[in-house]
């Protein structure tokens, strides 16, 4: 499919992609959509930034919009009709605002109960009749043992960054969910990397979906450059300094795998006139959310973080990630390096190479497209 015309999307919802430029669907897009427009149910197993978020809004913004003017409105509070269960505050936060793009014309509501944020802002967020509710599991399981949240309407039941729902040990409070659910809804499950905890989940609950799994899955994406330099005697800071002087059109996303290595680097930075800030699950939530704000806007070119920012952050205009340190897994590098190239832009990322991360850069190879 060339457009998004050419799929039997609502004239609101067409309209806004217009809007917004969206007008050639990914092939995470193009191969899910008509499952989902269909109500079926399927699996998304795509590489990161290939647009998963708007593979399972479209579909399910037009069948709540459907349902309502079919005279069959929601009127009850706290009675979501779909469910996207994510890992994390920030990420909860960000398909949120991808929901709310298209809410404008289809007047549909969404809204948000994640943690880490205050119980009393998720009780006024369910207070009233909504479509679309956004949550993590933990949070979500608390709204419904004070009868804040009831899924006995619920029509679709998503799961975003399946593996890292599952990696947050949150298989117990998924399997109450769904007891808690119709057993006849739609599902979808959409994730960058299939963990065998994934594809158990996938063979548990999915037993009818379709599942699709795109040609870049597991693949670093066509638009990326990747650079592997050798760490001189052990010395990062220099070679860092060096990349650094390398002017570039967008932010620079350092990581670290610890949040010792990411206090030392913004330490070193600072103390050499750089202007950088850290983005890591530990620190105070408002001042977290204040980084990453300004490095979104293009205030603060540099941020630094651990595992937290590889998963699912979509910030436009990151042209360089820079693995200061390596991860040991591949997986975690794959959703590291996801965090820049997205949606078809151009891209570096740039690893810092010791002898121990010799084994994980022969792996790279086999999967970089440069």
């Amino acid at each position: 499919m060339s457009s998004f015309h050419g799929f039997e999307l609502l004239p609101s919802l067409l309209a806004t992609l217009d809007e917004l430029g969206f007008d050639t669907p990914t092939e995470i897009q193009e191969r899910t959509l008509p499952i989902l427009l269909q109500g079926r149910s399927a699996v998304g197993v795509a590489e990161t930034g290939s647009g998963k978020t708007l593979s399972y809004a479209l579909p399910v913004l037009q069948q709540l919009k459907n349902l309502e003017e079919g005279g069959d409105a929601v009127s009850e509070p706290g009675h979501p009709r779909c469910l996207v269960l994510v890992p994390s505050s920030d990420l909860g936060e960000q398909v949120a605002k991808a929901f709310k793009l298209f809410t404008h014309d289809t007047r549909l509501r969404v809204r948000s109960a994640v943690g880490g944020t205050a119980m009393k802002i998720a009780r006024k967020n369910v207070a009233g009749p909504f479509e679309v509710l956004l949550a993590t599991p933990g949070r979500l399981e608390q709204l419904m043992q004070l009868n804040l949240v009831n899924l006995s309407d619920l029509r679709v039941l998503v799961f975003d960054e399946a593996d890292q729902i599952l990696d947050q040990g949150f298989l117990p409070a998924i399997k109450r969910v769904l007891r808690k659910s119709p057993a006849e809804k739609q599902m979808a499950l959409f994730t960058a990397t299939a963990s065998d905890a994934v594809q158990e989940l996938i063979g548990e609950m999915f037993h009818d979906a379709e599942i699709i799994e795109t040609t870049g899955r597991h693949r670093l994406v066509s638009s990326l450059i990747t650079e592997n330099l050798t760490v001189p005697n052990g010395k990062r800071f220099p070679l860092l300094e060096e990349v650094l002087a390398r002017p570039i059109d967008g932010g620079t996303l350092i990581f670290g795998n610890t949040k010792e290595q990411c206090d030392k680097l913004a330490e070193e930075l600072t103390e050499n006139g750089y202007s950088c800030a850290i983005y890591r699950g530990d620190m105070d939530k408002k001042e977290r959310r204040q980084n990453l704000a300004n490095f979104r806007a293009g205030s603060l070119e540099i941020l630094i973080s651990t595992e937290l920012a590889a998963r699912g952050l979509d910030v436009e205009n990151i042209a360089r990630v820079i693995n200061y340190h390596l991860p040991k897994e591949m997986k975690n590098y794959l959703h590291r390096a996801g965090r820049t190239a997205r949606a078809g832009r151009e891209g570096t990322v740039i690893n810092f190479v010791t002898d121990r991360d010799v084994n994980l850069i022969k792996r790279l190879e086999s999967i970089s497209p440069n």
